[in-house]
């Protein structure tokens, strides 16, 4: 049975007159610029961040001038931290394999990894400017092979964001676009007269960037749709209450409608993190975005036991699961459910954000029941290939083939099973004109 301490005061079905706002905006904006092209894309970029340079793409020249000015200890940080997403995605790379098998005698089969050809980055600004979302998208399609990366990101109050412009040019990103939200999207998605389109985009952003890729899917691909932030701690009675406090609140300042939920198989624990959340939250420096998301989605709930604990998280599917318990490990058994797994005490969800080396771009809103994160492989197409070098292969299959297309009515599949057969066996076939088929040669 589980206990309430703390229960949400929202729920993130609230909004649906929002969402309509926002859909009609973002229709609207991409209509405007596959019909304009670089015209649209300039005045939206006036509109919504009064930003009209010359041109939204950085030179290699402007690009130095802004590292220049970066200071060394972040440009050391940044490197770090990108050297720890590198050897990540490079153990993801090395685990993908192309294979050929010959399944049997002359059928060979065989499967390659292709990199996207051209690929967008889109690294959120507005409050917090997002390095880590350089490293998470633009290095780890690079690590995959992609060709070219297009990045882009908004200027903050008229700003240039110099560290995040450092974060992707280290990161390896080929252009670099100072342009955001939706026009940002899609004129990577649709391609103007002076941004080329790309095959796939990847990265967070707010509603609209949301909205966006979600609109702009199937004519490009997309990473995921990302939602507001989520973190879930399970923990007992071992726990420091002070250790979860923190920690639920370094999610809850992601954004007002982020939600930190806790369970834990103690009410005790439960009542004391409560009391140390009310008692952290009048001084943190964010405490306007983490006070009205713990008071509007915040939850604590008691459950009998650890392993129920664990079924109730499941039941979250939770974008970042946080494990407090004396055997954390025991959850990678348990659970089944989660964008990303945080074991142990010394292990926050907020490493994983920003420095740890794997990818914070993970899915939102019950996501995690069927699909994982951002990673290599996403930047890969597993693509397929076959070759038949034997003639007895290629006519049983063509046989095995006439039968199984015609149990579907689709005799043009059958014939061309058929003409194979006749070819290579010499049997007769009814649809086929005498010397119609050129004389095999024996061999493939």
């Amino acid at each position: 049975m589980v206990k309430y301490i703390k229960s949400p005061t929202s729920t993130t079905d609230d909004n649906t007159q929002r969402a309509a706002t926002v859909r009609s905006t973002v229709e609207g904006v991409i209509a405007d610029i596959k019909e304009r092209g670089d015209e649209a894309v300039r005045e939206y970029s006036e509109k919504f961040d009064s930003w009209t340079p010359e041109s939204f793409r950085l030179s290699d020249e402007k690009i130095a001038e802004i590292i220049a000015t970066v200071p060394q200890q972040v440009l050391d940080d940044i490197r770090e931290v990108q050297q720890n997403v590198r050897n990540f995605a490079q153990h993801q790379l090395e685990s993908l394999h192309d294979f050929e098998v010959e399944t049997q005698p002359g059928v060979f089969l065989g499967q390659k990894n292709i990199p996207v050809s051209a690929v967008g980055t889109y690294i959120p600004g507005g409050r917090y400017p997002l390095l880590a979302s350089a490293h998470m998208t633009i290095l780890t399609a690079k690590v995959a092979g992609v060709p070219r990366v297009a990045a882009a990101t908004p200027p903050i109050r008229g700003e240039i964001p110099a560290a995040t412009v450092a974060a992707m040019s280290l990161a390896g990103a080929d252009e670099i676009y100072l342009l955001g939200g939706v026009q940002a999207i899609a004129a990577l998605g649709l391609g103007t007269e002076t941004i080329g389109k790309v095959d796939l985009i990847a990265g967070p952003g707010n509603a609209f960037v949301a909205e966006a890729k979600r609109q702009l899917f199937g004519s490009i691909g997309i990473d995921l749709l990302a939602g507001p932030t989520e973190t879930l701690i399970v923990a007992d009675e071992q726990a420091d209450p002070f250790v979860v406090a923190v920690d639920l609140l370094s999610q809850a300042e992601h954004g007002p409608d982020s939600p930190a939920v806790l369970v834990t198989n103690s009410e005790e624990l439960g009542n004391a993190v409560s009391q140390h959340i009310d008692e952290l939250l009048p001084g943190m420096p964010t405490r306007d975005f983490a006070e009205v998301a713990w008071r509007d989605y915040g939850q604590i709930l008691v459950t009998d036991t650890i392993d129920e604990a664990y079924e109730v998280a499941d039941s979250f599917a939770s974008e970042h699961v946080q494990i407090l318990t004396s055997k954390p490990r025991a959850a990678l058994e348990a659970m089944h459910n989660f964008g990303a797994l945080f074991l142990g005490e010394g292990t926050g969800v907020s490493y994983g954000d920003k420095v740890i080396g794997t990818n914070h771009t993970l899915p939102t809103k019950g996501a995690a029941r069927y699909t994982g994160g951002l990673w290599v492989g996403k930047f890969l197409k597993t693509v397929t290939y076959q070759e038949v070098t034997s003639t007895e292969a290629s006519a049983n299959l063509g046989a095995l083939l006439g039968r199984a297309a015609r149990a579907e009515s689709f005799e043009g599949h059958a014939r061309s099973g058929d003409v194979r057969v006749a070819k290579y066996t010499g049997a007769p076939i009814d649809w086929i004109p005498e010397g119609a088929l050129t004389a095999s040669a024996g061999t493939l």
